[in-house]
């Protein structure tokens, strides 16, 4: 089957089965320019190198401040924290007034939001364009977790996880 004959809105159901994490990735650029977005394509690379890879739309706004940043946060959110995501899924002048006295500085003067599930700030080390897509690769200078539920999206939907097994 060739790419031209496949339904892309049927590949999106299909896709949406696969249950991923929830993020929030941040940025800011050294004149002060910041940037935030959900995405739920956060994955892993390596351990050694530590690597991670999340991907962003080649026509989203945000581009030009993650391409110029060095750069980046990546926020995985608990099961308590949908509004979040919701939040920063929308288009907005200033989505880091929604936080507050949340917000905190990490690496490369990026904003970072404190009490998420797990934090990963990165250096970039590569932008690639991959279909209609940019793949951002980091290197994970600095992390952190907790034990919380993490919130998860599901079939075009954010859920819960259930149990653990």
């Amino acid at each position: 089957m060739s790419a031209s004959t496949v339904d892309s809105r049927e590949l999106r159901n299909a896709l949406g089965r696969f249950a991923t994490g929830v993020c929030i990735v941040t940025t800011s650029t050294a004149d002060g320019r910041k940037a935030a977005l959900t995405v739920n394509s956060f994955c892993s690379v390596s351990l050694d190198p530590p690597l991670v890879a999340w991907y962003l739309n080649d026509r989203a706004p945000s581009l030009p401040v993650f391409r110029e940043s060095g750069y980046f946060a990546v926020h995985v959110l608990a099961a308590d924290q949908q509004h979040l995501a919701s939040h920063f899924a929308r288009p907005s002048e200033d989505k880091f007034a929604f936080v507050g006295d949340r917000l905190q500085t990490g690496l490369g003067d990026v904003p970072v939001l404190g009490d998420t599930l797990a934090r990963f700030e990165c250096r970039t080390t590569a932008i690639e364009s991959y279909g209609d897509h940019m793949m951002m690769l980091g290197q994970v200078e600095r992390f952190s977790y907790g034990s919380e539920s993490p919130l998860l999206f599901h079939a075009g939907r954010f859920m819960e996880q259930s149990k653990s097994l």
